[in-house]
């Protein structure tokens, strides 16, 4: 594989591209799966409204259904999903790099800072880099003001900045957990009209099936997107706790290797 798509897929995931192979992997598996169900059986009924015999003035021609729409939303969710773990695990990845001293007997002095601070150059940016952008922003606040306190409230607005920064990743996951079950309930709500239009009153006998087929699907649409949902808020759940942990693991690298070892000679 050539690196640039190593990079691209791997090291640093491209929301752009994520999304169209996020869609792409999501028709793929829709179309496996209508491949292994038989049109009409429970399964595809459940998982995919695939029906053999639609009712009359069924709104949703297949693949175009309620339930392949929800299944399309959660693999967007599930590749927004693999962004974030390769964000979390490279931010974890720089607290193996020895960017600091950790030996325990080092003592730092501020001429020893400008080659601590020329090590992390370039390593970070708005998206990437929580530990040497501490550090550089740390060494820079000491250099500048001698003080190891203020230091100290430095590194301690710019943990509460990433966090929120974090946090603000996680807004179109959370709103993909919303829109999920939303979708859903417009799917049963749906049926429900459909169900009650082919009542005839004015009939001595009642489509029973076709009545009792959509009321059906139009739960299962429901049944569908909370499941879809419950995958995704679990698995959102575990990897923002991952990314929170590696910027709580970067503040405490740069506490215990830097700022406790600061040495201001006043």
């Amino acid at each position: 594989m050539n690196p640039s798509w190593v990079t691209i897929l791997w090291r640093q995931p491209q929301a752009g591209l994520v999304l169209v192979l996020s869609v792409l992997v999501a028709a793929l598996v829709i179309a496996l799966l209508t491949w292994a169900l038989p049109a009409g059986s429970p399964a595809a009924l459940v998982i995919l409204d695939y029906q053999a015999t639609p009712p009359p003035a069924y709104p949703f021609v297949y693949p175009f259904t309620i339930q392949n729409l929800t299944h399309l939303l959660l693999f967007i969710g599930l590749g927004e999903i693999y962004r974030r773990w390769r964000t979390a695990a490279r931010e974890e990845a720089w607290l193996t790099q020895g960017l600091l001293p950790e030996a325990y007997a080092v003592v730092l002095q501020s001429h020893d800072l400008p080659t601590l601070r020329a090590r992390v150059a370039g390593l970070y940016d708005g998206e990437r880099g929580f530990l040497p952008g501490l550090i550089d922003l740390c060494i820079l606040q000491f250099l500048a003001s001698r003080s190891v306190d203020q230091t100290v409230s430095v590194l301690n607005s710019s943990l509460e900045l990433l966090m929120h920064r974090v946090d603000l990743r996680y807004t179109l996951l959370r709103y993909l957990t919303w829109v999920i079950p939303t979708v859903g309930f417009i799917g049963t709500v749906v049926g429900i009209a459909l169900a009650l239009a082919m009542i005839d009153p004015s009939a001595a006998v009642q489509p029973l099936g076709n009545i009792a087929l959509a009321l059906g699907v139009s739960f299962y649409t429901t049944l569908v997107a909370l499941v879809d949902s419950a995958i995704l808020v679990l698995l959102l759940q575990v990897v923002q706790a991952r990314e929170e942990l590696a910027v709580n693991a970067a503040g405490r690298y740069v506490l215990v290797n830097l700022i406790n070892r600061l040495y201001s000679g006043q």
